[in-house]
């Protein structure tokens, strides 16, 4: 099996809940796929400065964790971090997995006890939803393709 550096990829085998996006069958494959969509445009903009294609997951966990909420179900939950903002991940039953944790290279975060979120508050912020929108019709290209 190839092997991945995101959080929980070992076991990010849960099956796609939507057949919307060929080819997308787990966790494992969105990520496949992101790898060549995520870009400066889809990541936060107080992050813009600082993102690049050897780090193509900094800044995109929102967005990213609510479309594998689109396509895989669960719940999507945040990890505290400075300055108030939240870093998202995806709960599905025991399948925890975070596709955007390699931004943090060595820092060890927590994926126990925290705050679900919710896309109604992230999405309040209206370029947070652009670029919600944006991946998701990238993908929907590439996986067209």
């Amino acid at each position: 099996m190839k092997q991945y550096r995101f959080y929980g990829w070992a076991h990010a085998d849960v099956p796609a809940a939507a057949n919307d996006y060929a080819g997308i069958r787990t966790p494992r494959d969105l990520y496949d796929a992101l790898l060549n969509i995520w870009c400066a445009e889809t990541c936060a903009p107080r992050l813009r400065d600082k993102w690049s294609p050897e780090n193509p997951t900094l800044g995109q966990c929102s967005i990213t964790a609510f479309l594998a909420q689109d396509i895989f179900g669960g719940a999507v939950y945040g990890i505290p971090r400075p300055g108030g903002n939240y870093h998202c991940y995806n709960v599905i039953g025991n399948c925890v997995f975070d596709l955007t944790s390699e931004q943090f290279v060595d820092e060890v975060l927590c994926y126990e006890n925290n705050p679900e979120q919710f896309r109604a508050v992230h999405f309040a912020k209206e370029e947070k939803r652009l670029r919600y929108e944006a991946l998701k019709a990238a993908l929907k290209r590439y996986c067209k393709r």
